[in-house]
């Protein structure tokens, strides 16, 4: 994910309310240059790999591949579509299967972690057609695991 990529991404990114733990803090999203410098910087961080899903030379998706711990072999997933005009369509499945096969050929891990919100059952669901095997709830979470 370059800076230009994130600022394409965000530029057309819609909030999703069924990502939020708690409803009232859901606020619609507004694009701002700053805002996304801004996230753009926090997440180049070591440990990290920032990634952009593409369809037709558009970024759709926002892929992370984060806590990686090479001592332990293992890193956590996560991801968010662009808006509603891309969900539901196969995308979601498709780049959690790429970034799992990614993990494993390039960082070398042999397990691939994923959280989400309990209400959050679209990742959920995504999560568990690439193949992501549930393992528990806690805190709020619910915990997946995609073993080599």
């Amino acid at each position: 994910m370059t800076r230009e990529l994130c600022h394409r991404f965000f530029r057309e990114h819609e909030s999703d309310p069924a990502v939020y733990e708690d409803e009232s803090q859901f606020r619609p999203y507004v694009y701002s240059e700053e805002a996304a410098d801004s996230f753009y910087r926090r997440k180049q961080v070591p440990g990290r790999l920032e990634l952009a899903a593409m369809m037709d030379g558009r970024p759709i998706g926002h892929v992370q591949l984060k806590n990686i711990d090479e001592e332990k072999r293992e890193c956590e997933f996560g991801f968010h579509m662009q808006n509603d005009s891309v969900k539901g369509r196969g995308y979601g499945t498709q780049i959690a299967r790429l970034a799992v096969g990614y993990a494993f050929a390039h960082l070398e891990v042999d397990a691939v972690h994923a959280y989400t919100i309990l209400k959050n059952t679209r990742s959920q669901h995504v999560l568990e057609k690439a193949g992501f095997r549930f393992v528990d709830e806690k805190d709020g979470y619910r915990h997946y695991l995609f073993v080599r």
